[in-house]
């Protein structure tokens, strides 16, 4: 499962959101979307966290546990 988290620097909810796929189990790719390049900054700006699974964007501002874990099956 090739597992993205969309993150910036300061921001706590994508702490809480990285700690929550590593309780699951999960060895996410942290992506800073301030210094990877403007276009993930101008896409996910005011969204973060972002975490998308195996290509598709499953989570935007909050990782719902629940859901995640039905999503993990």
């Amino acid at each position: 499962m090739n597992v993205k988290l969309y993150t910036r620097a300061g921001c706590h909810l994508c702490d809480e959101a990285y700690e929550l796929l590593l309780e699951q189990g999960l060895q996410p790719e942290l992506v800073d979307i301030d210094s990877a390049n403007p276009e993930l900054h101008e896409r996910f700006d005011t969204c973060v966290p972002v975490v998308e699974i195996d290509g598709k964007i499953r989570f935007r501002g909050k990782v719902e546990p629940l859901l995640l874990k039905r999503l993990l099956g």
